[in-house]
């Protein structure tokens, strides 16, 4: 290899980190960041992209857009944010063969146990993101006993609905009452971070 395709291939390399950068700190300059609570995504599969473990708070005032989040569920029915204003939705990306998925599935339950009951209930969605086919997502769910249902996104148009915030699997983002994203797990999250997260927002003020 000569001294000039390297320095070409360095710089390729450098441009493509300049340009991945911003999405890092999407959230906006005031997020409270709160690295460590969940768990550590656990290395590479081929196939998806792990989160780096990474939790994030939005202050209300830095919150972007509203996402658009819609599609057709594992189930076969029509699921749209739209049609759960006012609510705290919960939305978490996930694909049959990824390690980490597995693993957080269990307090993805518990945490489905708890705060989707009550006064109060919030909302759960799940984005089956790029399968293979839906009755394989379909399966997959039922094998770890999700208890809500998730929209099948083989196309991964959901990335760009979701305003960009959820990064490769698992990611999980909690949706304020106006549809608008509050919070970001990159990576596999455990049950005390979701519910804490959940319960935060659950009390902002409407």
């Amino acid at each position: 290899m000569t001294a000039a395709v390297s320095r070409r291939r360095a710089l390729s390399a450098a441009l493509a980190s300049a340009v991945l950068l911003p999405g890092c700190s999407a959230l906006g300059a005031d997020e409270n960041s709160v690295r460590g609570r969940a768990k550590q995504a656990s290395g590479n599969r081929q196939g998806y992209i792990s989160g780096d473990g990474s939790v994030r708070q939005v202050t209300q005032t830095e919150r972007g857009e509203a996402v658009t989040l819609a599609g057709q569920t594992l189930q076969g029915t029509s699921w749209s944010v739209g049609d759960h204003a006012g609510s705290v939705v919960v939305v978490n990306s996930w694909v049959s063969w990824c390690g980490p998925c597995h693993e957080e599935a269990p307090d993805l339950v518990r945490a489905h146990g708890e705060l989707a009951t009550g006064k109060d209930p919030v909302r759960f969605i799940g984005i089956d993101y790029r399968e293979s086919s839906r009755e394989t997502g379909r399966s997959q769910a039922e094998a770890w006993g999700l208890p809500y249902d998730s929209i099948f996104d083989d196309a991964g148009i959901t990335a760009v609905q979701m305003n960009g915030m959820l990064r490769g699997q698992p990611a999980t983002a909690v949706l304020d009452r106006s549809g608008r994203v509050a919070a970001v797990a990159l990576g596999a999250v455990d049950y005390a971070t979701l519910r804490d997260l959940t319960r935060d927002i659950l009390r902002e003020p409407v």
